[in-house]
């Protein structure tokens, strides 16, 4: 896990991890930043430094496969072949947090949910 908003595209044509750049780039990026701006530890960039000291997302968004590259991703799919602008929200850094931590989750992601559903 990690926290960050994932966009398209995932996969690139050499299959290295390397920004892959959709026809609807800028677009994306906003719609990234939406939910991002609103989740101040997700904003900063850098949330997972205990598990991955070294990885760092500029205002909480990446472009997929510029961090790791997947090859026939869902994400992709739906965009090319369904025309849906779909991107991925990681929450956190556990995959499978405690019950009792979801709250907390809510608190930090419903202001963010809430902005992403006003770009519609």
């Amino acid at each position: 896990g990690s926290l960050v908003v994932n966009y398209p595209f995932d996969d690139d044509e050499q299959g290295i991890a390397i920004y892959s750049k959709s026809p609807d780039d800028a677009v994306f990026q906003k719609l990234a930043l939406a939910y991002s701006k609103e989740n101040a530890k997700m904003y900063q960039g850098s949330p997972c430094k205990d598990m991955y000291p070294s990885e760092y997302f500029p205002h909480g968004i990446t472009n997929g496969a510029h961090w790791y590259n997947v090859p026939g991703g869902m994400q992709d799919w739906n965009y090319l072949h369904t025309n849906c602008f779909e991107v991925t929200i990681e929450l956190g850094c556990v995959k499978y947090p405690k019950a009792e931590e979801l709250p907390k989750y809510w608190a930090q992601n419903r202001r963010s949910l809430l902005q992403f559903m006003k770009q519609v």
